[in-house]
């Protein structure tokens, strides 16, 4: 292990880090801190009684503990007893971490650099090229990638492919699950051509409800000896597919409740998430004079291609039914990733249900 006396910056010009065991004095260490044990990202291998490993990641985004957290608590059970089976456990973005932040300025988003991303010749996608073969030579049983967000969301699992055992992985989570294709590069796409691969996303940071959902998740996949043969039941599933993401433009301002900006949005948005909402909903109301609109980009080619939103008299309106996630009040959230996106509910086979 290495003690770094200072910043470590940035991370993307450091090599991959890979230990052969856990050391028990990271189990005590919070993620803002964990710059001075770890010189930047580090892959773990910890051994377990039989089998193949389970690959879980954490902080590919900096101010998002509750997976770290989550694989502490794991860990700490297991301190005087072997894991069910080995686990892979990557530690991402350490720097970002050390400043509470999602990303470092100069670095590339952790979790759109992994292989099939749109920019794969930065720093960031070749140490994730990197992480991916070394997981890819241990033949992993299963793959979650631990997330937070910033807005009022339920927990819930993503899915980028419909498979049964990507879909009995995401139901030991959560019934709500979303198929999602865009964006690109996330770590749970690229993971899902090697095992079952998950995105388990456990409401805000520094809630211990999250910590505690995500470290059940990873004790009840360890223990795992195989996926079920057959189907998830349609009852146990509440499968939905995202069909846009929600951007504000770049040279557009924003704020959330009463203000000045191009883009004035209500101050409960977040409260939409996972509301069925019909046409008209209001999401806010245009700056006098504002003649920006939100950037709406289509997730796969079967999503409408335009029409998501009506600007009449000012007022920002659903143009069509929809059921948001991760709408956001954080003018911070927005400016590095979206303002939220729309879904829909659909069947095993990725079409919308006739009835939504």
């Amino acid at each position: 292990m290495v003690d770094v006396p200072g910043l470590v910056r940035p991370t993307e010009a450091l090599p991959l880090a890979r230990h052969d065991h856990f050391p028990d004095a990271l189990l005590a260490v919070p993620a803002a801190e964990l710059w001075r044990h770890l010189a930047g990202p580090a892959l773990f291998r910890i051994a377990g009684r039989a089998g193949a490993p389970l690959f879980v990641s954490v902080l590919l985004h900096g101010d998002e503990d509750t997976g770290w957290r989550a694989a502490q608590a794991v860990l700490k059970r297991h301190c005087s007893m072997p894991l069910a089976r080995p686990l892979l456990l990557f530690v991402g973005n350490v720097a970002a971490a050390r400043m509470g932040a999602r990303t470092l300025p100069d670095q590339h988003d952790f979790n759109r650099g992994w292989p099939g991303t749109e920019h794969p010749d930065t720093s960031t996608s070749r140490l994730l090229h990197e992480v991916f073969e070394q997981v890819r030579a241990q033949a992993p049983f299963a793959s979650i990638d631990v997330h937070n967000n910033s807005g009022r969301n339920p927990h819930y699992a993503c899915v980028s492919r419909l498979e049964e055992q990507h879909l009995h992985l995401a139901r030991l989570f959560s019934r709500a699950v979303v198929y999602y294709e865009r964006p690109l590069g996330v770590q749970s796409a690229a993971l899902a051509r090697l095992c079952p691969a998950i995105i388990v996303e456990c409401g805000r940071a520094g809630e211990q409800a999250g910590v505690d959902h995500a470290a059940e998740l990873i004790e009840a996949a360890l223990a795992l000896r195989e996926f079920p043969r057959h189907p998830v039941p349609d009852h146990d599933l509440d499968l939905l597919r995202t069909m846009a993401i929600v951007r504000v433009p770049a040279d557009a301002s924003l704020c959330f409740g009463a203000g000045g900006a191009d883009f004035r949005f209500r101050a409960d948005l977040d409260h939409l998430n996972f509301s069925e909402l019909e046409r008209g909903v209001s999401f806010g109301r245009l700056g006098e004079g504002a003649r920006a609109r939100l950037e709406v980009v289509p997730t796969h080619a079967g999503a409408p291609r335009t029409g998501y939103f009506s600007y009449d008299d000012g007022e920002i309106r659903l143009a069509r039914a929809a059921m948001p996630a991760m709408l956001t009040t954080s003018e911070r959230a927005v400016r590095l990733d979206c303002l939220g996106y729309l879904m829909q509910r659909i069947g095993r086979d990725g079409a919308p249900v006739a009835d939504a």
